[in-house]
């Protein structure tokens, strides 16, 4: 994607199912959860360039030792910071403990931070707010009571977070803040309270209040108070937790907008947002990798047993595509495939704006989130080049001087625009803003014949525009081909995300800036006033009426105002802007459905409301997000 966008937050949960000195006597190291947590978050770096955190806990340590241990951190560089200083523990227990302090489970258990049997790990990407230390992951609700203790993370956002607060506000709490973090996690809390409660009162008359402690943690219903709690949630997450006593959760929405995975063995209970970092950190087979349902926890006792339970009736499943097309690792082979095939959909369209004229047209990519997308387009190219050369040799007779040429021909590949990332880190002044940013990209000279070929080059996605505008079209003309094509592997982005991706600014979009463009030319402006009044007026959960801004122009024709806004007086070459499908999209990625931000189908109530409200913000000419 050209148009940088903050998007999600990654999770990464451990669960040791041994002691620990197994762990030390099996791989020789008093550090493999430690060492497994590190590349899992590793892998998930896409994910976190604000910060991150870890939280580690003990299973049973005696009273007066300390058993809950957390670090996190806004380092440019916040994984390598935490784990050095997670390094530096291991380090003092050999100064303390000497030599043999290292093979010693239970002395390093009762004596050094991060040696417990539960790890949770965050990679923060803040979609809105200032960045501190105290936005990180995951949050700690203490209490002098360990099974009352909760340790939070996760990725998510909360359409519904005024009435989440009231809630609280009705159970007789006074939150600190009005944020969907502190509102989830004291609502989670609470919950947590009144089962420890409920327990405590079952067994009062029948053990001491030491004896019932131990009762308690042995006994919380963990999925119950999942039930209780996520009953009024309306968003997309995937939240971790951990409780003082060593259970753990990983819950996910109903419709499934935020992924989740796991894997188990006798050894260890791994979660991750992402396959590959699974996969990457214990070595297994993606076949063994599992998906948490939508609506569904998966729930780890004290005892290390486990199980996935219903929380939330499951809805139909609208598992975010955005997700496939952009921000996770392509190494998992269904995302790589799905990518490719997307590239590989967009090929009658791209034909039909080159009118087939290969010989003279050069393809390339930008940026290198886009290569698999551009491998798929070039696959899809070749296979048209067999279906024409088999129906040459069996309909036609080619003449035997075009033979070698017929054989022989393959579609033009070039590298034509790369990145200078040394010069991005300069980008702060906005005065100065519009030259820097036509220098970030550099491009390749002598590959292109002036005035003659065709560029088409393959984005994976169109958000703004604005890097479209600034700098890939005026670095591309730079080369003075005849006509510049760009094309995105998704499709056009016209509605706002309210499930944890930063597109929540309508006016931003340059496909309603598109629209807008189309209604004013028209003399439709009336249209938005019309939206407007059908946004205040009515239940905003009814319908999206922001459909209304689209309804009178094809995909086609806003897409031709698309390449008109990103061509500048400047630009010598041809514009034109080419998107992918929904209808393509969906057939490329059959499993995650979720298109809000495409089509404005939101797969919640809440979603619903958030568009609506963001179209009476822009009308209102206010700059704030809508949830």
């Amino acid at each position: 994607m050209s148009d940088a966008i903050k998007h999600e937050c990654g999770i990464a949960m451990i669960r040791l199912r041994k002691p620990v000195q197994y762990y030390i006597d099996k791989y020789g190291t008093a550090a493999f959860a430690s060492n497994r947590l590190y590349v899992l978050m590793q892998k998930q770096i896409n994910r976190g360039q604000d910060g991150a955190g870890v939280a580690n806990i003990k299973i049973d340590t005696k009273p007066g030792t300390r058993y809950i241990s957390r670090y996190r951190s806004i380092e440019p560089s916040a994984v390598n910071f935490i784990f050095d200083k997670i390094n530096k523990k291991y380090k003092k227990a050999k100064k303390i403990g000497g030599h043999d302090a290292l093979t010693d489970g239970e002395w390093l258990k009762e004596n050094i931070a991060f040696t417990g049997e539960v790890w949770l790990g965050h990679l923060r990407y803040g979609t809105h707010g200032e960045n501190s230390i105290e936005t990180c992951h995951p949050f700690l609700k203490q209490n002098n009571w360990r099974s009352r203790n909760l340790v939070m993370a996760g990725n998510f956002n909360m359409t519904n977070v005024e009435e989440l607060f009231g809630k609280l506000v009705e159970l007789g709490q006074h939150p600190k803040e009005k944020t969907d973090t502190v509102t989830v996690m004291e609502k989670i809390g609470h919950f947590l309270d009144e089962e420890n409660q409920r327990i405590f009162d079952k067994y009062k008359h029948k053990f001491s209040n030491e004896q019932i402690t131990q009762v308690i943690e042995d006994e919380l219903d963990v999925a119950r108070i999942l039930r209780r709690s996520c009953r009024d949630f309306d968003g997309g997450y995937a939240m971790a937790g951990v409780i003082g006593n060593g259970s753990a959760f990983v819950v996910r929405d109903p419709s499934g907008i935020r992924p989740a995975y796991y894997y188990a063995d006798d050894e260890v209970i791994v979660v991750a947002s992402e396959k590959p970092a699974i996969k990457s950190s214990f070595n297994i087979n993606f076949k063994e990798i599992k998906e948490i349902k939508p609506g569904h926890a998966l729930v780890i006792n004290k005892d290390g047993s486990y199980s996935e339970d219903e929380i939330m009736p499951a809805r139909e499943k609208k598992s975010c595509s955005f997700e496939r097309i952009y921000f996770s690792r392509g190494t998992d082979p269904d995302i790589y495939q799905e990518r490719k095939n997307l590239g590989k959909a967009l090929i009658p369209q791209i034909l039909k704006a080159i009118d087939f004229d290969l010989k003279n047209t050069v393809f390339s990519y930008i940026p290198n989130t886009a290569e698999t997308a551009f491998l798929g387009m070039i696959e899809g190219l070749e296979d048209y080049l067999s279906a024409k050369r088999r129906e040459i040799f069996i309909d036609g007779k080619p003449h035997v001087g075009d033979l070698d040429e017929l054989l022989n021909f393959r579609p033009r590949v070039e590298k034509l625009v790369s990145k200078d990332v040394k010069l991005r880190t300069f980008i702060t002044n906005d005065d100065d803003r519009d030259t820097m940013v036509a220098n970030v990209y550099d491009t390749t000279y002598e590959v292109i014949k002036p005035g003659i070929d065709t560029v088409v080059v393959i984005d994976d996605s169109i958000v703004r525009g604005t890097t479209l505008e600034k700098s890939i079209l005026t670095t591309l003309d730079k080369l003075n081909p005849k006509r510049i094509i760009i094309v995105s592997s998704a499709p056009q982005i016209r509605y706002p995300d309210c499930y944890g991706i930063d597109m929540s600014k309508m006016k931003e979009f340059i496909a309603f800036r598109a629209a807008l463009a189309l209604l004013k030319e028209h003399n439709m402006d009336h249209i938005l006033d019309e939206v407007y009044d059908s946004c205040l007026n009515s239940n905003l959960e009814m319908e999206n009426f922001v459909k209304g801004v689209y309804s009178k122009f094809t995909y086609e024709e806003v897409s031709e105002k698309v390449a008109q806004i990103v061509t500048s007086e400047d630009i010598k070459a041809e514009v034109q802007v080419i998107f992918q499908t929904v209808e393509n999209l969906h057939k490329c990625i059959p499993d995650h459905t979720g298109d809000w931000y495409f089509t404005g189908n939101y797969p919640t109530e809440g979603g619903t409301v958030v568009v609506n409200k963001s179209f009476v913000n822009f009308m209102e000419g206010k700059t704030i997000r809508a949830y």
